[in-house]
């Protein structure tokens, strides 16, 4: 692809850096590639690690010769907040999809459920939905599983570091999970509700940092925009008072 000419003072971008952003919800992760190549002009550019469109949060984004250590990004450590439904599964395992083979909860206890995250912690074996981006075939599978066709995948070795549920309001469950790269929350829900007899799916998904990237540190894409402007302003003030 073609390099287009760009502002000078967005030459650093060009040059090489590490974007922050807080992923909007509904978004895909190559919706905010586009943006942030829209905005700067620069076509080197992507991202360390896909975020769901029903997920938010931080969104590693390089340009220029930082392009190069993405998958030395997408390999670090990742922290999730968010909220599990149980009583219920979706074929999508989160609300992608309708939930259906409601189940009663009403005789799950505290202590059951907070005992069942030792489950799911250390190393495990998991596997990946169907309905993910994973290929099989040259295909992503979730081009047959929305065909309705049957979709086997093999268990994969991951490790959750740590999963804590920080809040019970049945139905809901409200977690922290600090996890290896290549951990599929909503199978960990969806493994969840299964351990409990009960069916469980995401029903929201925040991601809280990547190693040593915090969310906190990171902008809407608005902010990221409202930044690329000023930098524009700025530079263009310059150099008419050098004039």
């Amino acid at each position: 692809m073609r390099q287009k000419e760009i502002h000078p003072a967005l030459q650093p971008y060009l040059d090489g850096k590490v974007i922050l952003i807080d992923k909007p919800l509904e978004w895909t992760s190559f919706d905010a590639v586009k943006k942030v190549r829209i905005l700067t002009r620069i076509s080197k550019v992507g991202h360390a690690g896909t975020l769901d469109p029903l997920a938010t949060g931080l969104l590693i984004i390089c340009t220029g010769k930082f392009t190069k250590k993405i998958n030395e990004y997408m390999g670090m450590e990742k922290e999730y907040t968010g909220t599990f439904t149980l009583g219920a599964t979706t074929p999508t395992y989160d609300l992608e999809s309708t939930p259906e083979n409601l189940k009663d909860i009403s005789h799950l206890t505290a202590e059951q459920i907070n005992n069942a995250t030792a489950l799911f912690t250390g190393p495990i074996m998991q596997v990946p939905p169907a309905h993910s981006a994973i290929k099989k075939d040259g295909k992503p599978v979730y081009l047959a599983a929305r065909k309705g066709e049957n979709v086997v995948l093999e268990p994969r070795p991951v490790t959750i570091h740590q999963f804590v549920i920080e809040k019970i309001e049945l139905p809901i469950l409200h977690f922290r999970v600090v996890c290896s790269t290549g951990t599929y929350i909503r199978s960990l829900a969806n493994d969840f509700g299964a351990a409990l007899g009960v069916g469980g799916y995401m029903s929201s998904l925040r991601r809280t940092r990547i190693g040593i990237f915090s969310v906190e540190d990171a902008l809407s894409l608005d902010a990221f925009e409202q930044e690329i402007a000023t930098l524009k302003q700025q530079s263009e003030g310059k150099t008419n008072t050098e004039l």
